[in-house]
């Protein structure tokens, strides 16, 4: 009976939160990526029937691609979506408390520091940017690229603080306080 009642414990409410907010994230990249098609259709257009090209179109194209991809891996981790090996975490003798143990110690181990170094990183190289008022090496280019690079920390922060959900989520499946997700559900998608 004990058992039973600390599977029906209530997520902390930051997890929640910060599930939320990649839920968020990851609908605006959507339409991001919406732009991005569009600027691209316009763009290959303009070159291939009428002969005229911009860098600015181009490297838009590019800064576009970069802020999906950084704004949107929390989302994508959120919804186990993400790259991973499978040959070993969707075994038959996994079960999904030992998924879990994987999820909470490759989480804690790799996903969290490397997050925590890249944020590190990264200041510098935005700050530099800033200070130096940098923009595109190329005529026509788009100016303030420190905006573009203040995207990496961003995603990053919103990869890790995604990363301690997951870590949380996983750890309470590992310790039996939640039940573990049905089969094709990543526990994640469970309570929005």
């Amino acid at each position: 009976m004990e058992q039973s009642e600390q599977r029906h414990t209530p997520l902390p409410r930051w997890v929640r939160a910060v599930e939320a907010l990649s839920e968020w994230s990851g609908r605006a990249v959507a339409w991001l990526t919406l732009a991005m098609v569009l600027l691209v259709g316009y763009d290959v257009a303009m070159r291939y029937l009428f002969r005229a090209g911009s860098v600015a179109l181009q490297e838009l194209e590019w800064h576009l691609f970069a802020l999906i991809f950084l704004l949107g891996a929390a989302y994508t981790l959120r919804h186990d979506e993400h790259v991973r090996v499978d040959l070993l975490h969707q075994s038959r003798w996994m079960t999904p408390r030992r998924r879990a143990w994987v999820d909470l110690v490759g989480t804690v181990l790799f996903l969290i520091p490397f997050c925590l170094l890249v944020i590190h990183a990264s200041w510098p190289f935005v700050r530099a940017s800033f200070e130096l008022g940098e923009g595109s090496p190329d005529p026509g280019g788009l100016p303030a690229r420190w905006l573009l690079k203040a995207a990496i920390p961003l995603g990053f922060g919103l990869l890790l603080l995604q990363g301690l959900a997951l870590a949380a989520r996983s750890a309470r499946v590992a310790l039996g306080r939640e039940a573990p997700p049905a089969a094709g559900r990543h526990p994640s998608s469970e309570g929005l």
